[in-house]
């Protein structure tokens, strides 16, 4: 029955790679092979510039650099710029008198006294900019601190797994052990065969567990290449001259 269930489930996972790659599930299929495969070896040293690659934390960043323009934003309000915000003419076209204070005409509109007399609003909006960009910056540090998380919590979980392979292997060894002594006995004539059926759910219980712990570590590993933003290898980072940085905090 249970090999029955796992190839139900085996051939489920088929049609779904199938749709990953954009392929008909019925124009897909993988051939069975045996259970060689090893996790990958995990360097003693990741370095924390790997998460840099991670789509979070890199909207974050960009979000609290951002924000920290809008500050500046909102204190350039405070400056009135005459060019932009006046218009200005001559009303006489004789060249000598392009330079005389009467013919020059200047509307100033309502804009300027807007920007100087604003009853608190530059302050407010500024403040404003402030907050925004306090908030971004916790959601940044809040982004950074759970994809440190995820990291060290795959680390633990693989270095765990490790140990505990190490002791299924001793396990399994034992079971099967046992199942040639008592498969020997019952050729011998001195147990039943119960035994042997005994030895030979006991020595698969062993490998099962084996196998499942190996799936878990394969499933571990993956992971932590997520959680690291595409693997371990560092050369493909970009430059320090290459990243651009506007999240520094305001004077």
């Amino acid at each position: 029955m249970q090999a029955i269930d796992i190839g139900i489930a085996r051939a489920q996972y088929e049609h779904a790679i199938a749709v990953l790659i954009g392929k008909a599930p019925a124009d897909f299929s993988l051939p069975t092979q045996p259970l060689t495969i090893a996790p990958p070896v995990i360097p003693a040293g990741v370095p924390s510039q790997l998460l840099e690659r991670r789509p979070d934390i890199a909207i974050a960043e960009r979000q609290a650099a951002a924000a920290n323009a809008q500050i500046g934003v909102a204190m350039s309000a405070f400056f009135p710029t005459l060019t932009l915000s006046a218009t200005a003419g001559y009303q006489s076209s004789t060249f000598s008198k392009w330079l005389t204070a009467p013919s020059r005409f200047w509307s100033l509109g309502p804009q300027l006294a807007e920007t100087i007399f604003s009853g608190g609003a530059r302050e407010a909006q500024t403040a404003q900019a402030r907050a925004a960009y306090d908030a971004a910056v916790a959601n940044y540090r809040e982004v950074v601190l759970a994809a440190l998380q995820n990291v060290e919590d795959n680390l633990v979980a693989l270095r765990i797994l490790e140990t505990e392979t190490a002791m299924q292997a001793e396990a399994v060894k034992a079971a099967e052990l046992s199942l040639k002594i008592a498969t020997n006995q019952y050729r011998s004539g001195i147990v039943s065969y119960l035994n042997v059926v005994t030895a030979q759910a006991a020595a698969y219980n062993s490998e099962r567990n084996a196998i499942n712990i190996l799936g878990t570590r394969l499933t571990d590993s993956v992971a932590l290449i997520k959680a690291l933003g595409g693997g371990w290898d560092a050369s493909g980072l970009p430059a320090p001259h290459e990243i651009d940085r506007h999240s520094e905090a305001p004077k």
